[in-house]
């Protein structure tokens, strides 16, 4: 069956940015319907979400957040989670959490095909009956 999926991608990074997405296309069948949008951050991902819930099946928020020497860090990661959990659950619709979280941008690199580990989480609570 034909799914909606809608993608929230962050592109505060770019080359990370790009490197999840395309993770991630790898795995969601190409007869879905997928629509793809782009956010400054990874703080504007959960609303972004709300915004389309219900024109959608399953949602992926993607980005990356990278520790910089304040609590930024801490504050983000943590809101951002909390607000695609709530969601979720609220929604009962699946939004895969392909938002990494780093200590420095080597580590982002390394982890830039994480979006498809969102992608197969998605599709996995999508088959289920």
């Amino acid at each position: 069956m034909k799914k909606k999926i809608l993608i929230v991608i962050a592109d505060y990074y770019k080359d990370i940015a790009d490197g999840l997405l395309k993770s991630a296309l790898k795995l969601i069948s190409k007869t879905n319907n997928i629509k793809v949008i782009n956010v400054p951050g990874a703080f504007e991902i959960p609303v972004t979400i709300s915004k389309n819930i219900n024109k959608h099946d399953a949602f992926l928020a993607l980005g990356c957040v990278i520790k910089g020497q304040t609590p930024h860090f801490d504050f983000i990661s943590q809101a951002t989670t909390n607000g695609i959990m709530e969601l979720s659950i609220s929604s009962k619709k699946p939004i895969g959490n392909g938002i990494i979280t780093c200590l420095n941008m080597s580590q982002a690199k390394a982890r830039k095909k994480k979006g498809a580990e969102a992608a197969e989480a998605v599709i996995s609570v999508l088959s289920q009956k």
